[in-house]
Parts: structure tokens; sequence; C-alpha cells
């Protein structure tokens, strides 16, 4: 009979503890789905599996944590917002060098912002850690500016990546406006310091 009783009760701990891994595991999809929204789609779509595009999404976590990223200060934003401004206006006449000065301006803004901007591939995925909902437009601007250098795009898409390029731009330019973010380095809040 205790031989019975140990094999029931080691049944039930297993399962209990297999239950509560699979509800920490849900959760914590939950978590990285909510926060990185159709990057966390994506995701998942070029890596081919759940598992592994999660591991992918919380180690750009981690490396962006370990980043000098700090908001734009108020005079570069507002020199970036002159220079967007000039972008657009620019379109209507020179479309194509829009679209390349569009796409060095966002480098620019990121460099300034601490964003590391050596490799393409790496900056969109670290622009996704606080800026999920531009991953995609970052991505689809890229693409035509780079497609734009071999003189393969169309005004169409030309119109398409500067609206796009808006996308990011504005997040950059939001975030130098937003009082409650601090610099990554900061444990305490800005109003604090004051």
């Amino acid at each position: 009979m205790d031989t019975v009783l140990t094999v029931v009760i080691v049944a039930v701990v297993v399962l209990a503890a297999a239950a509560l891994l699979f509800m920490y595991q849900r959760r914590r999809s939950g978590e990285l789905r909510q926060r990185f929204g159709p990057e966390y789609a994506h995701t998942i779509e070029e890596s081919g599996d759940r598992r592994s595009a999660e591991r992918e999404l919380r180690e750009r976590e981690r490396r962006v944590s370990k980043l000098d990223i700090t908001p734009l200060s108020r005079e570069s934003a507002e020199q970036y917002k002159a220079e967007w401004a000039q972008v657009q206006q620019s379109f209507v006449d020179q479309p194509a060098a829009a679209v390349a000065d569009a796409d060095q301006l966002v480098l620019r803004m990121m460099r300034a912002a601490g964003y590391p901007v050596d490799e393409f591939d790496q900056r969109v995925n670290d622009i996704s850690v606080d800026h999920p909902e531009v991953a995609a437009h970052y991505r689809d601007a890229h693409r035509v500016a780079v497609a734009q250098a071999r003189g393969e795009t169309d005004t169409e898409e030309l119109r398409q990546a500067v609206t796009a390029y808006r996308y990011l731009v504005e997040a950059l330019l939001a975030d130098s406006g937003d009082a409650s973010r601090t610099h990554r380095s900061h444990s305490t809040d800005a109003k604090e310091q004051a």
C-alpha cells in the first residue's frame, strides 16, 4: 500500500509541476505577444517555431536593456522634426532623393538616441523592443530604399517608403516628449532627480 501511495503522490506532484510549467509558458507567451504585437507574429514566421521566436524576442529585450538608449533632447528633436519636414517637402520634386534622405535621417536619429546602427537587421530588432509597432514599417521602407539605390522602384513605392519612415520618425520624436521616460542606466525617475 505504501508503494502505491508513493507512486500516486509522485504522479500528482509531477502533474502539478507540469501544469505550473505549462501555465507559466502560456503566460510568458501572452506577455511577449502583448508587448511585441505584430512583431511577435513576424518573428514566429521568420524563425518557423514559437519557442525559437520567443527566445529571440527575450534576447532582444536583454540586449536592448544593456544599451544606453536615451530620448532625443528637445533641441535635437526640433532639429530632426525640421529635417523631416524638408524630406517630406522634397518628395514632390525628388521622390528618390527623399527616400534616401529619410533613410539617412532615421539612421542619424537612432544613433543620437543610442541605438547601434552598424547593421540594419540588428537596428530593426533593437527598435522593435521599444517600438514594435514600427518595425515592419522600417523593414518595408528600408527595402524600398535599397531597391531605389539600384533604380528598381516606382513613385508609388517611394511614397509608401516615406510614409513608412514617418512612423519611425514619429516614434523617435515622441520619445523625446515623454517626460516619464528616463535614461536607461538610471534607476530613479527623472522627477526624483530634479
